[in-house]
Formats: structure tokens, C-alpha cells, sequence
């Protein structure tokens, strides 16, 4: 994307005494990770196109401690979710927009014990929000044709039973969403959830995100939509490894409305 993006953060606002409508949660692999970083900036273009006033922590944010929650290491967990909380409290945030369902789950359901309460929502969520707002309009037809496969990610379709606003905000693509045989909550994982992300699979396991894309390839589709940014990582290793595969594409949702504007 050629085009400057506004990325203004929460401690800009308050320099000017104002609140942001949401604060974006960009979390370690929208911040770190190169294929992420395009979900990211996918998604602050849209933002951007709704004009929505949001703000993100900056160098303020930290690891939300999931990972650390996952592999066993509940102390390290309680540390990195104090540390956050003291800065969102701080900054008296009220909603929180990420596109991270690892941070999604753990901001919402596992900070409010320690003190965080906030209302989290999965960028999906927001997307469709703005859409059915009016604010934000989608005239493409960049799509249009295509054949749409979208992989429900475990925690937020299982673990929080959010199912509907993913497949409602491609349809808006105009493209054709296509459902594979295991969807919604009887999805398979893809293989990196429960700190799997950062291990190679251990001898005799399978390699779940090859079954998962294998099923996706199944339904025939031009695109493979994902939520998640470690789904994306996840599923496009698995259309790698399958090499006359490689004309599939593995896109974030956020990714498919930018290109549909």
C-alpha cells in the first residue's frame, strides 16, 4: 500500500485532552511479523476509509502474555497482563479492537479477574460494524467470481462462538463463500494455538496445518480467508508444502475488504 496511512497514538490524544472512539490492539505478530504487518496496515487502511478515530499504544504495548499463559507459565502470564492493564487503565480505554484472536480471547476473558475490564472486539466484528454503520462502503468487485474458503480461527469461533461476522463481512467482497466440510465449531485447529506457533511439532505428531489446508483445498477456492494472523502463517505453509497449490491465496479478511474498496 503506496498510500500514507494515519496511525496516531493514544498518547497523542491525550496530549489534545481527547478519547479515541477504539483502541487499536496490534499485538506481537501485527507488530513483528512481515506477512502480518500487511494485515495490519489492511486494516488501519480501513479504519482510515471510515474515518474512525482510533489510537494504538505505540511502544507502549506489550505482549499480552497469552503465549506465556498457554505454555504453563501462569506467573509470567499474571506479570505481562499487570504491566498492560496499569497502561489501558492509565489511559482510561474503554474498547479495544484487535486482529488478533489470541489477544481477543485473553484480553477479554482472562484480564477482568486481574482488574482489566474492557469491551474486546475482533476486527471482523468492527468491520461489519462500520459496514452496517454506513461508514464504511465496499464497491468492488475485486472478488467478484472468486471462490472463497474461510477458516474459522479456534479462539474465536470456538472459544468465543463468534461465527457469523467473519462470513458476513465477505459476503460483502462478492465473492462466492464456499464452507468446508469441518466449519465453525467443529473446525479443525491450524496447528499453531496453545504456544504451538513457536515449537516444531514433536516427533510423531502430524502437521495439523497441512490436514487443515487439505480440507480448505477441498473445497476448490481462489482464496483462503483467514482471521487470525498465525492461521495466515499456518495455512500458507501449508499451501507451500503443496506446491501445484501455490495459485491459492491465503488472505486476512481485513486484507480482502481494503482490496474490495
Amino acid at each position: 500500500m503506496s498510500e500514507q496511512l494515519k496511525v496516531p497514538t493514544i498518547a497523542e490524544y491525550m496530549v489534545e485532552g481527547k478519547q479515541p472512539e477504539i483502541l487499536f490492539w496490534v499485538g506481537s505478530a501485527g507488530s513483528y511479523d512481515d506477512r502480518a504487518k500487511k494485515i495490519t496496515k489492511a486494516f488501519v487502511k480501513l479504519l482510515n476509509s471510515a474515518k474512525v478515530d482510533f489510537a494504538v499504544l505505540g511502544a507502549e504495548e506489550s505482549n499480552t502474555g497469552d503465549v506465556a499463559k498457554r505454555a504453563g507459565n501462569e506467573f509470567l502470564f499474571q506479570m505481562q497482563a499487570m504491566m498492560n492493564i496499569e497502561v489501558l487503565n492509565g489511559y482510561e480505554v474503554k474498547r479495544i479492537v484487535t486482529c488478533d484472536p489470541h489477544s481477543f480471547n485473553c484480553i477479554k476473558n482472562e484480564y477482568p479477574s486481574l482488574g482489566g475490564v474492557y469491551d474486546v472486539i475482533h476486527h471482523t466484528q468492527y468491520i461489519k460494524e462500520l459496514i452496517d454503520a454506513g461508514r464504511l462502503s465496499v464497491k468492488g468487485d475485486t472478488y467478484k467470481g472468486k471462490r472463497i474458503t474461510f477458516h474459522d480461527p479456534c479462539y474465536l469461533g470456538r472459544a468465543n462462538s463468534e461465527f457469523d461476522a467473519p462470513r458476513n463481512v465477505l459476503q460483502k467482497s462478492n465473492g462466492t463463500l464456499v464452507e468446508m466440510k469441518k466449519s465453525k465449531r467443529f473446525a479443525l485447529c491450524c496447528g499453531a494455538g496453545g504456544a504451538q506457533m513457536f515449537k516444531e511439532p514433536e516427533k510423531g505428531d502430524m502437521d495439523v496445518n497441512i490436514l487443515r489446508t487439505k480440507q480448505a483445498l477441498e473445497t476448490t477456492p481462489d482464496i483462503i480467508a483467514t482471521g487470525c494472523p498465525y492461521c495466515n502463517t499456518m495455512m500458507t505453509d501449508g499451501i507451500k508444502a503443496k506446491e501445484k497449490e501455490k495459485s491459492v491465496e491465503v488472505l486476512d479478511i481485513a486484507e480482502v475488504i481494503a482490496n474490495s474498496l
